[in-house]
């Protein structure tokens, strides 16, 4: 039996091809364990011969249901987050939600604007990538929310992330098992949490080390332009460390670019590290020894926590942490003798 080109094939086609009711083959596609194999056979085969595809739409309303994940992101034009994207819209499809992203630039005023989509039914939950919720904890408490990568402590919602100061220390350790021991941390903006945990990483391994009285660290930020501009800095105090451990892959760079443009070697004359392995950071001369985070399991994992949060009646926070690598690359050696 055929069902003719022009005609969008309904659920009726389906139940008349495989003899049985319409409501059975609604139990056969939403609750299959209700009925039998033989019978779920047929409908699945009626289904494959009259090509019919199940309404999403109409599904999700009675749902009552968006079928949409709202993801705010600080920057859209920041690489890092593409692969966390396409870790959430890989579970997004095997859901048959699609996302929605909203681009905050950092201003408080479009991270609420965008959230009222979530309030007002338009989105079914959000995952954020801002480090920042402008709402009163009063009305968090009524949405499914999940922040990725920087964690904000104020709100009480799930997370997921790595282990920033555990990744900071395991690079800054690198760094002294070379021999280094002026080695300078090029810190991330101020207030930001990822700042301060990369920070705090930096510190405890000095500390650890028995380098506490080496300590140092300097304004920096997550651009090249920062990075550029705390290496000026440190040539202008006429005091270079022999290795400079940056906050992100991009500050890395630019420290790079400035240290060359001054006439010095990378990594002959100053080590530099970065974080986060953004995909030039192989490609940028010399590669960048770095940290990884694996930012599409990220993303996969931040979505898969949303949707069994959307599912639960009631779920406790959660907070998973994904894991990191140290990869080594040509913009580290161990210090010059003379240094």
């Amino acid at each position: 039996m055929g069902v003719s080109a022009k005609k969008r094939p309904t659920i009726s086609d389906v139940a008349k091809l495989a003899k049985v009711s319409t409501a059975t083959v609604s139990r056969a596609l939403q609750t299959p364990d209700l009925v039998s194999q033989s019978t779920r056979d047929q409908v699945l085969d009626a289904v494959k011969r009259t090509n019919y595809r199940i309404n999403s739409a109409a599904k999700m309303l009675r749902q009552n249901r968006a079928a949409t994940l709202l993801v705010l992101l600080p920057d859209i034009a920041n690489p890092f987050f593409s692969e966390i994207l396409s870790g959430i819209e890989d579970i997004a499809t095997e859901r048959d939600h699609t996302i929605l992203i909203g681009n905050t630039n950092g201003e408080e005023a479009r991270t609420h604007d965008l959230l009222d989509l979530l309030q007002c039914g338009r989105a079914d939950g959000a995952l954020l990538l801002n480090g920042a919720l402008a709402l009163p904890p009063d009305e968090v408490e009524a949405l499914a929310l999940i922040s990725i990568s920087a964690e904000i402590p104020v709100a009480n919602i799930s997370h997921v992330g790595i282990d920033n100061v555990g990744a900071l220390q395991e690079i800054t350790n690198h760094l002294i098992s070379l021999g280094h021991r002026n080695i300078v941390h090029i810190c991330g903006p101020a207030g930001n949490i990822l700042s301060s945990q990369r920070r705090t990483g930096y510190e405890q391994a000095m500390l650890d080390s028995g380098l506490g009285e080496y300590n140092r660290t300097i304004s920096g930020g997550f651009t090249v332009q920062d990075g550029k501009a705390a290496v000026g800095e440190l040539l202008k105090s006429g005091d270079l460390p022999t290795a400079l451990v940056c906050a992100n892959d991009d500050a890395a760079i630019g420290a790079i670019l400035e240290l060359k443009q001054n006439g010095l070697s990378v990594p002959q004359d100053v080590s530099v590290s970065g974080f986060d392995d953004v995909p030039i950071a192989s490609l940028f001369s010399p590669a960048i020894t770095t940290i990884r985070q694996r930012r599409k399991e990220i993303g996969q994992q931040a979505a898969r926590l949303l949707f069994e949060e959307l599912s639960a009646s009631a779920m406790k926070p959660q907070k998973l942490m994904v894991d990191h690598e140290l990869v080594l690359r040509d913009s580290t050696c161990a210090p010059r003798k003379d240094a």
